[in-house]
């Protein structure tokens, strides 16, 4: 059995790294001085992703984040969130034939911090509408069953 030599990757820092193989849960990155490492489908972009192939191809060069680095286990989580990538995934126009990455894909809107804010407005106006409904059937119920 070889001995582990896990010590390349540091926790914090940023590296630029190949992707390998792209699974359905995620994207196993190379390294450099390094075993390869796991972006997680989770840490791969802000908003929501159907699918890593959407976003990733095999043979991308991209700049991942080492969040957890377990020498015992040979483990590495990477992250591509909050790291400036060497494509803008928004894109411009135009870009869709770029040979240096260029648009990846369209993503999702950003949530903005009025939106998320008119969300949970929505959501306690439910709630609450939802209780007194529930409260109206458990009255109704009572009253029934004394009769």
């Amino acid at each position: 059995m070889s001995e582990n030599t896990n010590t390349g990757a540091l926790v914090g820092h940023i590296y630029t790294g190949k992707v390998l193989k792209i699974k359905p849960f995620g994207a196993i990155v190379s390294l450099p001085n390094s075993p390869p490492g796991l972006v997680h489908i989770s840490q791969i972009a802000n908003g929501f992703i159907q699918s890593v192939g959407d976003v990733l191809n095999v043979g991308d060069e991209v700049d991942v984040r080492v969040v957890s680095n377990d020498v015992a286990s040979g483990k590495i989580s990477l992250s591509m969130k909050d790291v400036p990538q060497r494509f803008d995934p928004y894109g411009e126009e135009g870009d869709e034939d770029d040979e240096e990455g260029g648009y990846r894909y369209d993503p999702p809107p950003i949530i903005t911090a009025a939106a998320a804010a008119s969300f949970e407005e929505k959501f306690k106006s439910w709630q609450k509408l939802s209780n007194e409904r529930i409260a109206g059937i458990n009255r109704r119920n009572k009253r029934n069953k004394r009769r």
